[in-house]
């Protein structure tokens, strides 16, 4: 009965900050394991970890302001979420940095986040320290800056609140004690703003977590056989990685959900890992059905998830390849080039306004407005069509929208047919200059092992199954892309291969 009270109290809490999070997380599941680290082997408790956020706040708070940011560039792995917990709880900013991130980078986010500490190691707070009384916050306050991957100029630092971060995670605390057994294998970095997300709701729901510092797709799918989770969430990349590492060959009927989110999951690889998992095990008759797939929407300025769309069969209102289903607490527009709003089956750019959207970009007023609108709507760049029942199809960037002979064409309707192809592994598509039609596609290509599709074999292919204004034009064949943190293909990169 008490832990039940517990839990509502934690489901309704409206106040819930980024430091307090975890030791109300204690109280309610206390030695219930929360996390256990594929590396390291460490399985670790609820209320270990919030005793080791006590620890590590009372050393960041003897070295840094109250206020002040405080960089975190130690290794990918939990320690490094719990290390941002600590920095909350000792009344400090989060600035957590990627573990890819090169030393100049590193530098530019301390210097633009004016940071007074930088953690590069858990030893740098070795020592004993006066205890702290935890900070408490307004929840409007700024929380933490993740920095963005700054492919079209130096990263700028989105500064999210804690209501931003927590507010809509209470809720979390309600989920079914039957299911909390079940584990969930994640591999994400924990500066991205998904991996963040998606760790801290995992937390708040009770529900285990298996973490892989960094994301290796055999040993992906040895872990999936070996532990038997309920589910695994990643980006698009990893299941492009994980299919090419044989997963149709792996028994990963225990899934019952699949996430992903970041970037554009194609269609045939959501059917083809559905297929791999089970809706349910049934005694005398083993794993029956399809397992589900979530799509996540999100972005770093609006503190991770917004959205998801929801394959069946464990959303029975989902029809088709899924359902766009709108999470609470944020707002959409969907607009045209005038700020108008398009009619539904219309393509324009999301507009999001609610509490989990940032309140600014760090030392950047210039970028804040040009992002902001003055009465709060964020301009998300990116494309979508407008559906039914408030839900949206993401179409792409605005940035890579491609202009040709009065066209638009959209480089993820491209990408997706290219990949139909049965050796191409993964394509994408830019526009370059043309100097009758404005613009024209063209597509760098990765193959599959052992292929001998030509590039000229593609493009007419291609031909065959698209218009003529969205066929590529050119196709290059390259044995790998440059990426971002999340592993999201650097489409700025890929201009110099058709100069």
């Amino acid at each position: 009965m008490r832990t039940t009270i517990r839990r509502l109290n934690m489901a309704f809490r409206r106040n819930e900050t980024l430091g307090s999070l975890m030791s109300h997380l204690a109280e309610i599941h206390q030695d219930a394991v929360l996390v256990t680290e594929h590396r390291a082997g460490r399985a670790l408790t609820y209320r270990a970890a919030a005793e080791l956020i006590e620890r590590w706040s009372d050393a960041i708070a003897a070295r840094s302001s109250p206020g002040a940011p405080v960089v975190i560039a130690t290794p990918n792995g939990y320690d490094q979420l719990l290390l941002c917990l600590a920095v909350s709880r000792a009344g400090c900013i989060a600035a957590p940095v990627n573990d890819q991130m090169r030393a100049a980078e590193i530098r530019h986010v301390i210097e633009d986040s004016g940071a007074e500490m930088v953690i590069r190691s858990i030893d740098d707070l070795a020592g004993s320290h006066p205890q702290i009384q935890p900070m408490d916050p307004d929840p409007s306050d700024i929380a933490a800056l993740f920095y963005t991957s700054g492919t079209t100029g130096a990263p700028k630092g989105a500064a999210l609140t804690h209501r931003s971060l927590v507010g809509q995670m209470g809720a979390g605390a309600l989920w079914p004690s039957m299911l909390r057994s079940d584990e969930v294998v994640v591999a994400l970095p924990v500066a991205h703003i998904m991996g963040f997300a998606v760790y801290l709701a995992l937390a708040t729901c009770g529900i285990r977590t298996y973490v892989l510092e960094k994301f290796r797709p055999v040993e992906v799918l040895e872990v999936i056989e070996a532990r038997h989770p309920f589910g695994f969430i990643g980006v698009p990349a990893m299941y492009r990685k994980l299919d090419e590492a044989g997963a149709d060959n792996r028994d990963l009927s225990s899934i019952r959900i699949w996430g992903s989110g970041a970037d554009v999951m194609p269609t045939d690889l959501i059917r083809r890992f559905k297929s791999m998992g089970a809706s349910v095990s049934v005694p005398l008759l083993g794993s029956v059905g399809e397992a589900a797939f979530v799509e996540g929407y999100g972005m770093v300025e609006v503190g991770g998830g917004v959205a998801a769309k929801v394959s069946p069969p464990m959303i029975p209102l989902a029809v088709g390849d899924g359902l766009g289903i709108r999470l609470p607490g944020n707002r959409f527009r969907v607009v045209d080039e005038f700020g108008g709003t398009v009619p539904i089956g219309g393509v324009g750019e999301l507009w999001i306004k609610g509490p989990g959207v940032l309140r600014e970009y760090w030392n950047s007023p210039e970028a804040t407005t040009e992002t902001l609108t003055s009465d709060g709507w964020l301009r998300t760049g990116d494309l979508v069509r407008r559906g039914v029942f408030g839900s949206i199809v993401f179409r792409g960037r605005s940035k890579h929208v491609i202009k040709s002979g009065g066209y638009s064409v959209y480089p993820a309707e491209i990408e997706a047919v290219l990949e139909e192809h049965p050796d191409v592994a993964e394509a994408s598509v830019i526009g370059i200059e043309d100097h009758s039609l404005g613009e024209i596609p063209v597509a760098a290509v990765r193959l599959r092992p052992r292929s001998t599709l030509s590039a000229d074999d593609l493009v007419a292919w291609s031909a065959t199954r698209l218009s003529r204004y969205k066929a590529p034009r050119r196709v290059i064949v390259v044995k790998q892309f440059a990426r971002t943190g999340t592993d999201k293909i650097q489409k700025e990169r890929l201009r110099g291969l058709f100069d």
